[in-house]
């Protein structure tokens, strides 16, 4: 990811603090636990896309899903800078190491 997309979170994670009524373990807590929130509104998505609940029908659609799916990765992104302020370095290594793994890619020495 580009350092745009870093500064972007980081400049989140600094609105996030500023407005934060929490002690910072507690916010660092809460943003963790925000990833569950989004994962299920994504679930939700998913069933409203597919219609899947006979009482309500279909009543999102997939574009519905994919705005969920990017929520998401952006609640990571800001619990990942929160955890870490060298998140994007991080997240390439993180990522460099999983697609050696998964790709058959000789590791990067």
């Amino acid at each position: 990811m580009d350092t745009e997309t870093w500064d972007t979170i980081g400049e989140l994670v600094a609105w996030l603090d500023d407005h934060s009524q929490l002690d910072p373990s507690t916010e660092r807590l809460m943003r963790l636990m925000k990833l569950s929130e989004e994962v299920g509104e994504v679930a939700q998505a998913v069933s409203g896309a597919m219609g899947t609940n006979p009482r309500k029908g279909q009543t999102n659609d997939w574009d519905h899903v994919e705005n969920e799916l990017c929520d998401v990765i952006l609640t990571a992104m800001v619990a990942l800078q929160t955890v870490n302020p060298n998140a994007g370095k991080v997240f390439a290594t993180r990522l460099g190491y999983v697609a050696d793994r998964s790709l058959n890619r000789p590791p990067n020495t």
